[in-house]
């Protein structure tokens, strides 16, 4: 790491991360109401009591108090230090890591993070494969055939095509000048290493070659098609530390590049039909690379769009192509998302079809054709179990309920169960009832609410050792964790360090709020409460570093909220709280902005209420410094501008005693 982490970039990276896709990709959710469960990671449990928050962008367990947002859910869950998560989230986001060059002594000791170098090994084998399309003496094949198949130069540029030349070491004599780089492109999947006698020769040759890029448009591997009837017809790079071709996705990172907003996408079965299809304007088509379409290709899908549609030649290999990418949605088809899937006629693929009817009869043909997966789930179900007989209605039901219950959203669920009675017959609640999904307590069906969270629930949520202040943090105010209250005994943080309150604010929830029962917080708190829900009101404050002084703890909070959200106006109550991560005042913070209900009471007057706390932090500190201007002309004459301050302070307090 060359620097420190800006707080704008961490802002930025929490904006574009979604904490269900987050925790998602390490737990097994399930959606309960408006939220999210699991089996907390932090403790052994039986039942979920490990909530996630679409909404509030955190997590929360009810069971061990753990919770925060997505990056301490990272740091915890993967056991990594502030910068590492900070890392990991931005490969998920598909974005580089943004660093602040250090002036101190602890810069030497520190070196950029590079990127694995395999990725600039493939970057070279692809320009070398480009130059090749256009230079080689061999170059005509390999244009005709692109022609043949109705590729312009400019798509072929946009796909960065290219042509790996026939013979056996083309690409290692080009790239490799001894023994460790023909060893670095073995590792990169470019060159074969024979097992028996240790020679090397490259693996494409004599095909047109289609990089495959990851999210953040890095070459990652090759897809190669045969010039000529050698076989496979098609090639893939094998597995390396940069690419698994189980999650990655052809032509996704282009699709991104020519939609600004993706409403769906379409998965085809090839490279060719993906440049086909945009070639001729349908610029939101993919492909999986040689494998089935698995649950992780659907996950990464379904991070951009709502809407997936599969579309598989007509024949029996293109359906049992489609039946196991029905299989692989059912467990990630929450409520709001759409499968379809589309069977073109026998002996056409996407290629031929839109080269064949043009642009806008294919897309009518997707509109009109393309079956909601509900639909061939049952089609396909019937035809197996031959449903036209009883016997044959109890098969189908037999087969489909295993299936519909792998599905989350509990809406579809239950709109499935109810299509599969009134297509069989069958009383699915009589006849099966141990495959009715698991209900919640009584009293929970909507899974735990971050409106009841128990008194104390962000005390102890995060205990380990605050990381470097690479994020803001006021002046003067300790980093380390409060003290423990209602836990026995306290924990030593350390001799002489300052605390950040000596009482810790207890439940202040109203009737039918269960835990013990506390005095209402100050106005201060009220105000900072406010202030974490809706920042924009800072916006109206003038002066704040004026408002309080260093003893004032309370106050010194509210001043550096409200001087975070001017800096940075537009921030939202996520961004505000991941500025003191880890931190005491991001416990104090965390705790006062699961109150949220506090501020949902309607006789609550907020705005007015936020700003009567300013008037009165503004009115006496104007009162401390009348005294202190007095205090002072006793001793020794004021300056002229004292002075001016001082009639000027006085006129302003007699106005407001007046209005009063």
């Amino acid at each position: 790491m060359a620097g420190l982490i800006p707080q704008g970039f961490i802002d930025d990276l929490l904006a574009r991360t979604d904490i269900v896709e987050t925790v998602g990709s390490r737990l097994k959710l399930k959606k309960t109401g408006k939220n999210y469960s699991a089996l907390c990671p932090f403790h052994n449990e039986k039942s979920p009591s490990f909530s996630v928050s679409p909404d509030k962008q955190f997590y929360y367990c009810f069971g061990c108090g753990a919770g925060g947002n997505a990056l301490g859910f990272v740091m915890d869950f993967d056991r990594l230090e502030f910068p590492q998560a900070v890392e990991e989230l931005a490969r998920q986001a598909g974005v580089e890591v943004q660093y602040e060059e250090r002036s101190d002594k602890r810069q030497s000791s520190r070196t950029p993070r590079k990127d694995n170098p395999l990725y600039a090994l493939l970057e070279q084998a692809a320009a070398y494969y480009r130059q090749q399309l256009r230079q080689h003496p061999q170059r005509q094949r390999a244009v005709g055939y692109l022609k043949g198949r109705g590729l312009s130069g400019q798509i072929a540029k946009l796909y960065d095509l290219g042509l790996a030349p026939p013979g056996w070491n083309n690409l290692m004599s080009h790239l490799a000048r001894d023994t460790s780089e023909e060893k670095a492109l073995v590792e990169a999947g470019l060159v074969v290493e024979n097992a028996d006698s240790g020679g090397r020769y490259d693996r494409f040759r004599d095909r047109i070659m289609f990089p495959i890029r990851d999210s953040r448009g890095r070459v990652i591997g090759f897809g190669g098609r045969v010039l000529g009837d050698e076989k496979p017809k098609y090639l893939n790079s094998p597995e390396t530390t940069v690419f698994h071709k189980g999650q990655e996705l052809y032509g996704l990172f282009e699709a991104k590049q020519q939609n600004r907003q993706l409403e769906d996408i379409l998965v085809v079965e090839g490279y060719m039909d993906v440049i086909a299809l945009a070639q001729h304007g349908v610029t939101n088509a993919v492909a999986t690379l040689g494998t089935a379409t698995s649950e992780d290709h659907l996950k990464r899908l379904f991070r951009l769009v709502h809407s997936v549609v599969f579309c598989f030649d007509g024949d029996r290999a293109g359906r049992q192509a489609a039946w196991r990418a029905l299989n692989a949605a059912l467990p990630i088809l929450e409520d709001g998302r759409h499968v379809r899937f589309l069977f073109l006629p026998d002996g056409q693929d996407p290629d031929s079809m839109i080269r064949e009817e043009g642009t806008d009869a294919f897309r009518r043909r997707m509109s009109r054709d393309a079956q909601p997966l509900t639909d061939y789930l049952f089609r396909h179900l019937a035809e197996e179990a031959g449903a036209d007989s009883l016997e044959g209605k109890a098969h189908m039901a037999a087969l489909a309920l295993p299936l519909i219950e792998q599905v989350p959203g509990s809406l579809l669920r239950r709109l499935l169960r109810q299509s599969l009675q009134q297509q069989t017959g069958v009383d699915l609640d009589e006849v099966v009832p141990a495959s009715l999904p698991e209900q919640p307590p009584s009293g929970m069906q909507d899974g735990p609410s971050y409106d009841d969270l128990p008194a104390g629930a962000w005390d102890d949520w995060s205990e380990r050792e605050a990381p470097e202040q690479d994020y803001y943090l006021p002046e003067g105010m300790d980093a380390a964790p409060p003290p423990q209250q209602g836990k026995g005994k306290n924990k030593d943080w350390g001799e002489g360090r300052q605390k950040w309150r000596k009482d810790r604010p207890r439940d202040t929830r109203p009737e039918g709020h269960k835990g013990p029962r506390r005095a209402v917080d100050s106005p201060l708190l009220q105000a900072v409460r406010t202030l974490l829900h809706h920042p924009h009101l800072a916006a109206h404050v003038q002066q704040a570093n004026q408002l309080a002084d260093e003893n004032e703890d309370e106050a010194r909070l509210l001043v550096a909220l409200i001087e975070a959200a001017q800096k940075q106006p537009g921030l939202t109550t996520i961004e505000l709280l991941a500025r003191w991560h880890g931190t005491a005042l991001g416990e104090q913070l965390n705790r006062l902005a699961e109150q949220e209900w506090l501020l949902n009471i309607p006789s609550a007057n907020l705005e007015q209420q936020f700003f009567d706390t300013i008037n009165k932090l503004s009115a006496r500190q104007s009162e401390r410094r009348i005294e202190q201007l007095l205090d002072k002309s006793v001793k020794e004459p004021l300056s002229n501008e004292e002075k001016q301050q001082l009639r000027d302070l006085l006129n302003s307090r007699n106005m407001a005693k007046g209005d009063s």
